[in-house]
């Protein structure tokens, strides 16, 4: 078990990673929460509780049965329309400023069900139970919630922190391989911008890791345990979760509000987000996006000379062995452009992340189109030979 602790200014909170966890859940919330019991309502996809209602309800005593609201999975649901939805029902089922919601599900719906607790009631408790490796190690925690606009990602939204977030590594067992992928590809981020031990641990156990997805025609995972064959190493997984939820608890405990540090966890965001939109949020994976969006900041610090050839080469190479990651078609300038519509842009000058080292970052604000646009194409470039 490893449990890390979130201190930033507006709250302390711990992050729980535990095989099993699901088993005892109801005790955990109770020890969150002394003196009368709060109405919980879970917020989750269909097919998430379908999966794993019976173990998620395992610990609950028949007075304490939780509320079930359901919420389509996909980013294309990510909209006010929907929070207000689940608001309504909320209203309905006689939530009020005791009760606790439990965000059961990717970060799709972390992110909603965290903005529907900073605004019900004008902020409500709730508590993340990741189900994905991609919010396991990111998108749990920080107190970022919120929902997309048309003209870009997240740009409605506050900073909301949770009461705690548990993260059940054995959750991990029947995600779809392309999901596994994804969540590793912001492990990496995370060893890129702070962590040099586990760029090196996820350089050095790529099979361990990778495991059943490393496999052709591997067996798909029995829910209720690990395949000692062809499934990703459970150990492995949770030490690189373990240390990618470090990663992020140091920065955000010490920058909050993304005002300077926390920005280096959006490396490889920029162009991951306009690729998400050009793509119409269908083509790929938030950490598939993410991972192209990384390769096209390792060129422009490559061009910039912030690394070196060597450097370039063994970061790159690292997040396309943790592939393969989809291809897209999109045009290079209208990535570019998609970028102007980026939340993190201050007094107008946009915010970009450069690697200037393994486990080394800095944020500049005078990356111009052209080079922008040079990057983007050096990275549709590195697309087409992974293809070849």
């Amino acid at each position: 078990m490893s449990t890390i602790r979130v201190t930033p200014p507006a709250a302390t909170y711990d992050v729980h990673i535990v095989p099993g966890l699901l088993r005892t859940l109801y005790p955990r919330l109770r020890r969150l929460t002394p003196g009368k019991t709060p109405s919980l309502f879970v917020v989750s996809s269909p097919q998430i509780w379908a999966l794993w209602h019976d173990r998620f309800l395992t610990s609950f005593p028949e007075a304490h049965q939780p509320t079930v609201l359901f919420f389509p999975a996909g980013e294309s649901h990510k909209r006010l329309a929907s929070v207000e939805s689940l608001a309504q029902q909320l209203s309905l089922a006689g939530a009020d400023r005791d009760s606790i919601l439990l965000a059961f599900g990717g970060g799709v719906i972390g992110d909603v069900t965290g903005f529907l607790a900073a605004i019900y009631m004008r902020g409500i408790r709730y508590v993340g139970l990741p189900t994905t490796l991609l919010a396991q190690v990111d998108s749990s925690l920080g107190g970022k919630t919120g929902v997309n606009l048309l003209a870009g990602k997240n740009l409605i939204g506050a900073f909301h922190h949770p009461l705690a977030v548990f993260a059940d590594i054995d959750l991990l067992a029947t995600l779809p391989d392309a999901e596994l992928r994804a969540g590793l590809q912001e492990a990496i981020k995370a060893s890129i911008i702070r962590d040099a031990k586990l760029f090196r641990y996820m350089e050095q156990n790529a099979d361990l890791i990778l495991g059943r997805i490393n496999k052709p025609g591997a067996p798909h995972l029995d829910s209720e345990m690990w395949d000692a064959k062809f499934g990703p190493d459970p150990a492995a997984l949770q030490k690189v979760v373990a240390a990618s939820v470090r990663v992020k608890a140091e920065v955000v405990s010490q920058d909050e509000k993304e005002s300077g540090l926390r920005m280096i966890l959006n490396f490889g965001h920029t162009i991951g987000h306009a690729i998400e939109a050009a793509t119409h949020y269908r083509k790929l994976l938030h950490g598939e996006a993410v991972a192209w969006g990384m390769i096209a900041a390792l060129h422009l610090s490559l061009t910039r000379q912030r690394i070196s050839q060597e450097k370039f080469a063994r970061m790159a190479n690292l997040i396309l062995r943790y592939g393969p990651i989809p291809s897209f078609k999109a045009d290079p300038a209208k990535l570019v452009a998609l970028t102007s519509s980026d939340k993190k842009k201050r007094s107008g000058r946009r915010a970009f992340v450069l690697a200037t080292g393994i486990g080394r970052t800095e944020v500049v604000f005078d990356v111009t189109d052209a080079e922008l646009l040079s990057a983007t194409k050096n990275m549709l470039k590195t697309m087409q030979q992974a293809k070849g």
